[in-house]
């Protein structure tokens, strides 16, 4: 053993270093932290950006909102602008409380989701027949497909990161993973003996086993005179003409896949083994189903577990599938609208269980298949995204990369950054930006001085405005925070697309995770900040800092979302110390700041919900 590592662990004063062990308690390891950092610009970013956005998102929410939690709009059902849209309006909200945001973040977010299960829970439909008991049902959506119910969730799946005690969540949780497992005779969404969602188009009211018609996914007719319509559509007429073609929905899509963030969910909650080995067998089936259909995942197995067998043999059938290019009413034109790349999420679910490579290699091989395909037109190399009666089709500048950034962040093997296209947090990563943090903070806060432009000069009135007609202006800008501080994957967004997974629903995909040990919440403590600067399969370099001049502060640091990553030690200039555990708490002195460098065993404990001293 090294000599100042043996000094260290045998309680040598570290005065030199600002450093100084402390017995064991709850939350044992204890580090000190007593040297002054000058505060670094990007930590004075990182709290002025959440000042910004709880302030931002206050403004939005005071007038969107009323007090019961109801969302101010012209209520229908539909996939253009239904139930999903009106809580995607206070979408990232849950995940800026748990950077560290103001607690009026979590109150306002939690009043939102429950006014709008009441909301919709309320509201009936006349024309659509499943909906005319309520649009929703046991607090569920009766019926949609996983592209809309996974954006519906975006808020519920990442709830638990700061409320996992909640009594009405823990319920919900169980309830809704329930509805995919068999657990609810009013919902018999899945076929336990073919491993399979039995349609597209499920929900707490059970699959569709029919041909689905436009009315079903278009709503009830309404007028649309003085309504901004976000699709482009002028009249219902259209909006009825723009779902003319989504009428094969019976059998399982991967689109389903994203039902596994509930069964993910309720295994963090209750450590119960059939979360886990429901959300695997699920998970498996589909790598199973990619492996005998030459690598590339069906987008249709029918009701008999055969690949195709409800779309006419074809693999490629079904509506949001390989071969899926219906007519845009707006343009005429036909549209390709493949939604298979995105549901990688459910793979990722299962990697994060597990940590086991097969999960990505599966999604590795469909690359490959695809880029198998390229050719070269006027000496650019083209790549497919489609395939239909006639072969590949829809063909892209460049080779397949979808997905390639997200497979990289979770196998960090050399092997998968080659495969990798270029990104700014990347490059900072890899030692060729330092600027940045501090463009990133730049950019985030500008963005929600945009967005609270916008709502400033938005003229809709609850009577003319529809669920998805000022979502573009929920103000809450997390991105930069997300990569800097926990070294996370932020699904979906802009900032990571076009290729990322990009769909919402998913759960929290980081490095690290922190806690205030003082007031026992979620995030970094007040005038705390954290920049990761290096992360490789086993270490990651963070430097954390307290800007409060008066106040020392207490950070629980975890290893990873959910303590799914172990640490082993962590070094501070030359001195280490053993962890050995998910957590370990730092506590900072005014004023103070360091660099630390954790090792660690990524993916080997069972990931949960619990908070640091719960469990």
């Amino acid at each position: 053993m090294h000599a100042n590592r043996r000094a260290f662990l045998a309680g040598t004063s570290l005065a030199a270093l600002g450093l100084a062990a402390r017995p064991a308690s709850a939350l044992a390891p204890r580090i000190e932290i007593a040297s002054p950092m000058a505060a670094p610009t990007w930590a004075v970013m990182q709290r002025q950006l959440l000042r910004a956005n709880a302030e931002a998102c206050e403004v939005f929410y005071t007038r969107y909102f009323d007090t019961r939690g109801y969302f101010l709009h012209f209520e229908r059902w539909g996939a253009n602008d239904g139930p999903d849209d009106t809580i995607e309006n206070v979408n990232d909200w849950p995940l800026l409380h748990a950077l560290g945001g103001d607690d009026r973040i979590k109150a306002m977010y939690t009043q939102a989701w429950e006014g709008h299960l009441r909301q919709f829970t309320e509201a009936k439909t006349t024309d659509v027949e499943v909906a005319r008991g309520g649009m929703f049902y046991k607090e569920f959506n009766v019926q949609l497909d996983w592209q809309h119910h996974a954006e519906e969730l975006t808020l519920f799946n990442v709830q638990g990161l700061s409320d996992p005690d909640s009594p009405l969540f823990r319920a919900r949780t169980r309830r809704f993973a329930g509805l995919y497992m068999g657990e609810d005779p009013d919902a018999p969404n899945y076929d336990p003996q073919h491993e399979i969602i039995r349609s597209l188009m499920n929900g707490s009211r059970g699959p569709m086993l029919r041909k689905a018609t436009a009315l079903d996914w278009a709503g009830d007719p309404f007028d649309t005179t003085g309504f901004h319509m976000e699709h482009g559509e002028d009249t219902y007429e259209e909006t009825l003409q723009h779902y003319e073609e989504y009428t094969d929905v019976v059998g399982d899509h991967p689109l389903n896949l994203f039902s596994t963030t509930l069964a993910l969910n309720a295994y963090m909650l209750e450590q119960q083994p059939k979360y886990r080995d429901w959300l695997l067998g699920y998970i498996d089936a589909w790598a199973a189903r990619a492996k005998a259909n030459d690598g590339i995942l069906p987008s249709n197995v029918g009701l008999d577990g055969v690949i195709g067998s409800a779309a006419d043999g074809n693999w490629w059938g079904g509506t949001y599938g390989w071969g899926f290019s219906p007519v845009n009413p707006v343009t005429g034109e036909r549209e390709n609208r493949n939604r298979v790349p995105r549901t990688i999420l459910g793979f990722f679910n299962a990697y994060l269980l597990t940590g086991d490579d097969k999960y990505l290699q599966t999604w590795r091989a469909q690359t490959d298949r695809i880029n198998a395909q390229r050719r070269t037109v006027d000496g650019k190399v083209q790549t497919p995204g489609m395939f239909g009666p006639d072969g590949w089709y829809g063909w892209r500048d460049g080779l397949h990369q979808a997905n390639a950034l997200d497979i990289w962040w979770f196998s960090m093997k050399d092997a998968d950054r080659r495969r990798a296209p270029d990104h700014p947090w990347v490059a900072y990563l890899e030692g060729r930006d330092p600027a940045w943090p501090e463009q990133a903070l730049s950019a985030d806060l500008a963005k929600v001085a945009a967005k609270a432009k916008a709502q400033r000069e938005d003229t809709t009135t609850p009577d003319t405005r529809l669920a998805d007609a000022v979502m573009d202006q929920n103000p809450a800008s997390v991105t930069a925070l997300m990569q800097q501080t926990m070294g996370a994957l932020h699904i979906g967004r802009p900032a990571w697309a076009p290729t990322s997974a990009n769909a919402g629903g998913s759960p929290l995909y980081a490095r690290l995770r922190y806690f205030d040990a003082d007031a026992r919440r979620a995030g970094l403590p007040p005038d705390t900040a954290a920049l990761i600067d290096r992360m490789t399969a086993t270490e990651t370099s963070v430097t954390l800092v307290n800007l409060s001049p008066t106040q020392g502060r207490t950070v629980v640091v975890q290893g990873g979302g959910y303590g799914e990553h172990q640490i082993r030690d962590v070094t501070i200039g030359q001195m280490s110390r053993p962890v050995n555990d998910a957590v370990f708490t730092l506590h900072l002195a005014p004023g103070a700041g360091a660099k630390l460098a954790l090792t660690m065993d990524r993916y080997v404990n069972p990931p949960t919900l619990a908070f640091p001293w719960n469990r």
